[in-house]
């Protein structure tokens, strides 16, 4: 797996507990509301919500511990959320000021103030749900000794987390106070720098966001750390300018340009996401980003959206970071001034609007309106022209419900056969010998990639009844089972299926290999019939026969019918008129729905799903209307060539039991968008 699609990974699992910020933002926004001066103090009904919406906040790197750990973990099991849990737990109480004392034999006085704020860091919890997770995955299903059984499997790994916690904590004792005491010189040093300087803060406060450090730099900037103690001299008002320590104009310059930011800005990135989900997920991705903005307006809580494409798209993340550097910059230079206590939200606009240090407060209005309008356009651009997978664009990837957000994206028709779906994949899993025999599930395309404990034990006959053009083993613990364009869905269901118990084998196991199923003829010549649709070369190239494939499946026609191409260019073309249907999610193969009801594959390159997306670029939204030679896909030759285990690229029809002959009408070189390839007839 790359670095990028472990970073989705790590976003996806982040949905689980950034899902509560909502709920946080709207308790607090409604408690400031009733009481905006008292903030809880002047109303029994403010303190409730207040309260409760800050339990959430003030616990936000213990629910990323837990969420993580849980969002990442291969079957979504309480054992490891509760692994998270443990881990946090003595990460955290192992780095407490208190415990570095008495285990560095320091006075508590002279602790390092970077441990005084880490049992409430986002970075911490982070890393602990992610190592839990990796624990769990690896260790849950590990058998000890007959005196040791109860602590097998899942039990096993809290007592792991346990340990292994103790050398990260150990490992963060002496470089945490390293990273942080940076940062304070850092910040000293962009002090000296006026406007420029606020808007160099401004950009790592927000990059510094997903590692959890932006706290330190805050400290220097916000806080009596080097002098500059921008919050308290800004709400001392009057008095601050009687005492000579706030200067009007200037004092508030590390807080002003933020309100452009939550209020406007990101709303308008929300706005951005929505409209570039896909259509069957935009309901859903409203409700989060409808939320996520309102807390940002209201309150100046950011999280829930932050986080929301933080992880899974970095480049919009940095764009975020440079547009507050900016806006903090522009708000310093016009000396347009406001401050918060809590966060840049409207209520803290509006509580300091009455401060004598807040010059034309005004203004950050239409700052930020203005701001809507760029935060919109670049997060539209971008996500668009990078094609990035930002929430309600993912591709399906079955099997991830368990994060709490709409990961397990699949068309429309299989929602309305979820019973149905259900109920095939536990026949699936009857066939593969039971969910005692299955030991792992994957799938590309067209076939369910399986690891079993004993292949011979797949019941072939019974696997093709159920639909399956095919079953190859590949050896003794791998099986890949045909089923068509549906494999992704098939395989999230059984994943389903396993997780609500255990699935009896097929009772009547029969190791003969089926009848072959008849194929497709290719022949030399146009048929008779009336030709359906004519495909053109989907890639420049050199024409393969399709026996000569070095993949059984495709060699044997148990996926369809066609050729195969060596491909030389880098451009990967639609061959007809129609809808694309399916991308996979690594981008090396789609399928088209001709106009005509032709189900044409084309797979670029063999086993290539291995390579995770890497060198493969797609040009095309999963779902849309595409022409004949329209580019669906771009390539990396250079890498492909070098790290694909062959690049022999089949174009086969999956449904030829539709239509009477599929003819090939090529040979030698062809190029793509120009060079006929098949003739399909009718009946």
């Amino acid at each position: 797996m790359n670095i990028l699609s472990y970073l989705q990974k790590i976003g996806r699992a982040l949905m689980v507990p950034v899902a509560t910020l909502p709920a946080a933002a709207i308790m607090m926004g409604v408690g400031y509301w009733i009481d905006p001066v008292g903030w809880g103090g002047g109303s029994a009904w403010a303190a409730f919500f207040i309260k409760a919406g800050s339990a959430i906040i003030e616990n936000m790197s213990l629910l990323f511990a837990v969420g993580v750990a849980y969002g990442m973990s291969k079957d979504k099991d309480g054992s490891a959320a509760l692994s998270g849990l443990v881990g946090f737990l003595v990460v955290t109480t192992l780095c407490a000021p208190a415990s570095v004392s008495m285990i560095q034999h320091i006075p508590l006085a002279d602790v390092p103030a970077a441990f005084g704020k880490i049992s409430n860091n986002q970075f911490i919890g982070i890393l602990v749900g992610i190592v839990s997770a990796e624990l769990y995955n690896r260790f849950s299903h590990v058998e000890l000794t007959k005196a040791l059984s109860f602590f097998s499997g899942r039990r096993l790994v809290p007592i792991l987390v346990s340990f292994v916690m103790i050398l990260v904590a150990f490992v963060l004792m002496y470089i945490w106070p390293l990273v942080f005491n940076a940062l304070v010189s850092f910040g000293e040093h962009i002090q000296r720098l006026g406007s420029v300087g606020a808007g160099i803060y401004a950009f790592f406060n927000r990059l510094l966001i997903p590692v959890g450090l932006h706290h330190a730099l805050n400290s220097v900037f916000w806080f009596d750390v080097a002098g500059i103690n921008d919050i308290p001299k800004f709400f001392g008002g009057q008095q601050s300018i009687d005492a000579g320590t706030a200067i009007v104009g200037i004092t508030g310059r590390y807080q002003a340009g933020f309100f452009p930011i939550m209020m406007f800005g990101l709303p308008g990135a929300a706005l951005a996401i929505y409209q570039c989900a896909r259509p069957e997920n935009r309901s859903k991705v409203a409700g989060i980003m409808i939320a996520g903005a309102f807390a940002a307006f209201f309150t100046g809580i950011t999280e829930p959206l932050e986080f929301s494409f933080m992880f899974v798209a970095p480049v919009l993340y940095f764009l975020h970071a440079l547009l507050t550097g900016l806006s903090v910059f522009i708000a310093a230079q016009m000396h347009w001034m406001a401050g918060f206590g809590f966060s840049a939200g409207l209520v803290d606009m509006v509580l300091s609007s009455r401060n004598p240090l807040a010059v034309h407060w005004y203004m950050l209005i239409p700052q930020g309106l203005v701001f809507f309008v760029i935060y919109y356009l670049v997060f539209r651009f971008t996500i668009k022209r990078f094609n990035l997978l930002t929430p309600g664009r993912e591709l399906a990837v079955a099997g991830d419900e368990g994060d709490g957000y709409n990961v397990d994206i699949e068309p429309p028709v299989a929602t309305t056969r979820a019973g149905e779906t259900q109920a095939l994949a536990r026949r699936y899993i009857s066939a593969i010998g039971g969910s005692e025999n299955l030991t792992g599930i994957d799938a590309c395309i067209t076939r369910l990639r399986l690891n079993v404990k004993d292949s011979s034990l797949v019941n072939e006959s019974l696997a093709k009844n159920l639909g399956a053009q095919g079953v190859i083993r590949l050896n003794k613990e791998s099986v890949q089972v045909i089923v068509g364009t549906r494999a992704e869905i098939i395989a999230g269901a059984m994943r389903s299926v396993l997780a609500e118990g255990p699935v009896e084998a097929a009772r009547s196991v029969s190791q003969a290999p089926a009848a072959p199923q008849p194929a497709a003829t290719v022949v030399d010549a146009p048929a008779a019939r009336p030709v359906v649709v004519s495909l053109t070369s989907p890639i420049t190239g050199e024409i393969v026969p399709l026996d000569q494939v070095p993949d059984e499946a495709f060699a044997s026609k148990a996926v369809g019918d066609g050729v195969a191409i060596r491909p030389t260019d880098r451009l990967v073309l639609s061959p007809a008129n129609g809808t694309l249907i399916k991308v996979f999610g690594t981008h090396h193969a789609f399928c088209l729905e001709t106009d005509t009801g032709a189900e044409v594959i084309v797979h670029i390159g063999i086993d290539t799903v291995g390579l995770q997306g890497q060198g493969f670029t797609c040009l095309v939204e999963e779902g849309g209307k595409v022409t004949q030679g329209q580019p669906i896909l771009e390539l990396d030759l250079d890498y492909l060539n070098a790290h694909a285990r062959s690049m022999i690229s089949p174009v086969v029809v999956s449904n030829m039991d539709r239509f009477g002959a599929i003819s090939a009408i090529a040979s030698g070189t062809v190029v793509a968008g120009v060079t006929p390839l098949l003739d399909i007839t009718s009946k």
